[in-house]
């Protein structure tokens, strides 16, 4: 079985796979003195996942504030709708000394339109 916090990095790794095709790098991020951290995250876990499964995360934009963004994410196998895990993560853009830093609106329009 797979390890539930493995969960994590699979819907991490998709988060940023997302926001690379919505156009924002995480070395673009880095460039302006910003970065994307985690907030808060809830997983609900509703069937087992087994090593050599192949999954698919699907991941979508739920909202988006001043300076957070919010994403629903869902794991499944073999194909959806076969779920074996969702969650809601909250992420905050926050500056180099870790405060809070408003989204600029070129990365707004882009994560709206990556819906």
């Amino acid at each position: 079985m797979v390890y539930y916090a493995n969960h994590l990095r699979y819907f991490e790794r998709a988060r940023t796979e997302y926001l690379r095709a919505c156009g924002i790098s995480p070395s673009a991020l880095l460039e302006k003195g910003m970065l994307f951290v985690v907030k808060k995250v809830e997983v609900e876990y509703l069937a087992p996942a087994r090593y050599d499964d192949l999954l698919v995360v699907e991941t979508e934009v739920a909202a988006i504030s001043k300076a957070s963004v919010t994403f629903e994410q869902t794991i499944g196998k073999d194909g959806l709708p076969n779920r074996i895990a969702r969650g809601t993560m909250a992420l905050v853009l926050v500056d180099g000394k870790g405060k809070p830093s408003r989204i600029p609106e070129e990365f707004k329009a882009a994560l709206i339109g990556g819906r």
